[in-house]
């Protein structure tokens, strides 16, 4: 049997990059005749955390074996920033790390290039597989349900001339195949890059057929391939943050919520007071990762605040010194894991619904942008999986949510007997099965590995 080599076309993006290079290493541990070359797009506006990931994926890659290797691409320069409109200037690049692959893997028994794999926002990455005859298959990060739902009104936007602008007030709802429940259209779609997904030979998508069964099943073509929950649960968390960790073990079993909203999450200072109250006037536990927003107009994280105080109420701290603790960055994984953790208010991020599912803690919905919304009309409306906060919640919409409205999501969210938390538990055991051999996510799998190596020849 020939051996084959793909080639991941990756954004430089955490929440992407880490699913996807998860996925490789899945590929190759279930394959010994595939190999993986990830090449990882580049931009002035990355962060450094982007930059260590990669580096020390590098690292243990090439100290493992051979069959996974990371190239970087030449540094984008541009301005602007968009990931379209990246990848469309990256194409040349991509072509020609491609033929230098192809090239000097030309012996007989060098692996034979079978198909892209292309980041759900690279479509434009399509034309240079063509280019090289092989298919693409796209690795989407989010939810079946909302690539179910992007497709849906790229669909209505072509054949009916549909303005999604025209709805973004509207109390209408849109009936989503990839949904049971109809969905409000207010809730803003991503109409960008779905188009070209018809192009593609499959869609990966981390999620997994227990959790999303009746949006997988409304799938028909291009075939879908359900292979998650895709984590990396590898954490140091405990070591870099021994303080915080050693104060969630003398918490009881359950006890803490947690509040952290993403690697590009931050509030202004009247939204951080409504928040602050809501916890003092709860009484509950609570870990916060308080992050200061970025300068207005520029695209770069969120940063820690030398003192939050400068921000939060005063005497804050003083009075909560018992009951909670205050941060910056949170190692959101190691804290996820803890007993201590009860509950979890979230951005609603698509990485941050599975980790909270696979480590079996509830959430509150808060999203923040992006596909955020729809995932918490999924996990809140659809899955039952969660409570709401403010489930149509932007954070450029200038609303301020306030304490008594807080202060109710994390009250229910905390229930100790709520059919939520037990629902969340069984959710958590299901996601844990379908990645174990004879799991639905290990079949799926199995298919994709199956449709890489039909390529050949």
């Amino acid at each position: 049997m020939e051996k084959a080599q793909l080639v991941f076309v990756l954004a430089p993006a955490m929440g992407h990059l880490v699913s996807a290079v998860e996925v490789a290493r899945l590929l190759l541990n279930r394959h010994d005749l595939l190999s993986i070359t990830v090449l990882v797009l580049n931009h002035s506006s990355v962060n450094s955390g982007v930059r260590n990931y990669v580096e020390s994926q590098r690292a243990s890659s090439s100290t493992i074996s051979n069959s996974l290797r990371f190239i970087d691409l030449p540094k984008d320069e541009h301005e602007s920033f968009s990931f379209s409109s990246l990848a469309e200037r990256q194409k040349p690049h991509v072509k020609e790390a491609v033929l230098k692959i192809t090239q000097s893997e030309s012996s007989i028994d060098s692996p034979q290039l079978a198909g892209f794999v292309i980041d759900m926002f690279y479509t434009p990455m399509i034309d240079v597989a063509n280019e090289f005859g092989v298919p693409s298959y796209i690795f989407f990060t989010s939810s079946a349900a909302s690539l179910g739902f992007m497709l849906y009104v790229q669909k209505i936007h072509d054949e009916e001339k549909f303005d999604p602008a025209e709805f973004k007030d509207s109390d209408s709802e849109l009936p989503v195949p990839s949904l049971v429940n109809p969905l409000p259209a207010r809730l803003p779609p991503l109409l960008e890059n779905a188009r070209r997904y018809g192009e593609a030979k499959g869609i990966i998508v981390n999620t997994f057929l227990e959790l999303e069964s009746h949006a997988i099943e409304s799938f028909k073509i291009p075939p879908i391939y359900p292979v998650g929950p895709i984590l990396d649960v590898r954490s140091d968390g405990r070591s870099n943050h021994q303080e915080i960790m050693q104060w969630l073990d003398d918490q009881p079993l359950s006890s803490v919520v947690f509040l952290c909203f993403g690697s590009m999450g931050s509030f202004g200072e009247d939204q951080v007071k409504e928040i602050a109250c809501a916890l003092e006037h709860s009484g509950y536990r609570f870990l916060w990762s308080l992050r200061r927003p970025p300068p207005p107009g520029l695209l770069v994280s969120p940063s820690d605040y030398e003192d939050p105080q400068e921000v939060l109420p005063k005497g804050f701290l003083d009075r909560t010194t018992k009951i909670g603790r205050v941060m910056g960055w949170a190692p959101q994984v190691a804290v996820l894991a803890h007993p201590a953790i009860g509950g979890f208010v979230s951005h609603c991020g698509w990485n941050s619904v599975l980790e909270s599912i696979w480590f079996g803690v509830p959430i509150a919905t808060w999203p923040m942008y992006a596909e955020q919304q729809f995932n918490a009309f999924e996990m809140v409306i659809e899955l039952g999986l969660a409570v709401e906060i403010k489930m149509d919640y932007r954070n450029d919409s200038g609303i301020i949510v306030n304490c008594d409205e807080i202060e109710r999501g994390i009250k229910c969210l905390m229930e100790h007997d709520s059919k939520k938390r037990k629902k969340v538990k069984e959710m958590s055991e299901r996601s844990r099965m379908a990645l174990m051999d004879g799991g639905s996510s290990h079949f799926y799998l199995g298919n994709l590995i199956t449709d890489v190596m039909d390529n050949l020849g």
